[in-house]
């Protein structure tokens, strides 16, 4: 079984609902070891929108990384995403973050995901869950990653619990 970690996100609608409602599909397909916190997050690129709901989810699966993509990609169209502007307001994102120490470059299909180093939203519920896990191109824990990140963007942990229907 690899171990794969997940960000999932929604700033439109119901957001917390769709991520549990993702959550719940992803299920359907892989174990779900661990879900973060939800974060409430500022948007990046474009601001001129609500602010989101993120959190992270460790799963395991033996499905490829595109079986997984293709079941990701269902499971936003499924829940209503509409893919517009780059960087724009959806109802929900999922996006491979890892896949065990897999480093891939594909057109379709970059892993470790190209900007998760980058990204305050990314790091803090992924090291929520495992501090310790090393980024597979950079060699460096997700910890450290965000001590030393730039990123300045407001991620603001919530208070209420947090859990789907398979928990």
């Amino acid at each position: 079984m690899q171990r794969v970690f997940i960000g999932i996100g929604s700033n439109l609608g119901d957001a917390i609902g769709n991520c549990k409602m993702a959550l719940d599909e992803i299920g359907n397909f892989a174990e779900i070891v661990r879900i973060s916190s939800l974060y409430e997050t500022e948007p990046v690129g474009n601001e001129d929108q609500p602010n989101f709901i993120n959190c992270a989810a460790e799963i395991r699966t033996d499905i490829s990384p595109h079986e997984l993509l293709t079941h990701l990609n269902r499971i936003e169209e499924k829940l209503g995403r509409v893919r517009g502007e780059k960087w724009g307001p959806r109802t929900i994102d999922l996006d491979i973050i890892f896949y065990d120490d897999l480093v891939m470059r594909e057109n379709n299909l970059i892993i470790p995901h190209p900007r998760a180093h980058l990204r305050r939203f990314v790091l803090e519920p992924i090291c929520e869950i495992d501090p310790d896990f090393i980024h597979s191109e950079l060699k460096i824990s997700v910890l450290e990653l965000l001590k030393n990140l730039p990123d300045k963007k407001k991620v603001i942990k919530r208070d209420e619990p947090f859990t789907t229907s398979q928990q």
